[in-house]
């Protein structure tokens, strides 16, 4: 069992690697180690964020996916977490989230018996399904009160929308104009892939 774990954050304004200290925290309180880290800037309504993929194209049976909470592994609507489950389900990867109790049974090492152990696998399935939707919720309230936000300010004339990163944005330029890849330039600069490629059509008008 190898124990992968997995940081996102939505937006180029957030740090993915700040739950990184709780995961390696969380693991050795549970005398194991972690393999693998993956870290991305993408929002959670993506299923095939990149270094997703690779994570599940790196696991094998009986793998453990690490995550803070449900949050950071989906936003996604009804029909596309169960798409993404059915991912995970068919390489037989466990998640193990650090705020979920019941889903850390998967890394114990203390001997339970397979009833409880099939109770417990019910339990968790159901609760994390749960939190899948209560994540999606979220990030449809949040999203109006911000569209409601942004239109009020601009009603009052105070909308500027947000500052622009000249400084990075350059460098992401000047990375584009090398032949760097979109992978290589979010491991540099933080910055997500939406960015990126709007840097990159700016670039293109003004040639």
């Amino acid at each position: 069992m190898h124990i992968r774990a997995y940081l996102r954050a939505s937006t180029d304004q957030q740090d993915a690697n700040r739950a990184r200290a709780s995961l390696v925290e969380f693991a050795k309180g549970n005398n194991v180690s972690i393999a693998n880290y993956y870290t991305e800037n993408e929002s959670g309504r993506i299923i095939k964020r990149p270094e997703l993929m690779r994570l599940l194209d790196d696991a094998s049976a009986g793998d453990v996916i690490l995550i803070e909470s449900i949050d950071r592994l989906t936003r996604l609507t009804a029909d596309d977490w169960a798409e993404l489950k059915l991912m995970i389900e068919s390489k037989k990867l466990h998640i193990v989230a650090v705020d979920v109790p019941t889903s850390h049974g998967f890394i114990s090492t203390s001997p339970v018996d397979e009833m409880t152990a099939g109770i417990l696998k019910a339990i968790n399935n159901m609760l994390v399904d749960i939190l899948a939707v209560m994540a999606c919720k979220d990030y449809e309230l949040r999203r109006q009160r911000s569209e409601q936000g942004t239109a009020k300010a601009k009603a009052e004339g105070k909308y500027k929308g947000r500052p622009e990163n000249k400084e990075r944005n350059a460098g992401i330029a000047k990375m584009l104009d090398s032949g760097a890849t979109y992978s290589e330039i979010q491991a540099i600069t933080g910055a997500s892939r939406a960015t990126i490629a709007k840097v990159k059509k700016n670039s293109l008008e003004l040639v």
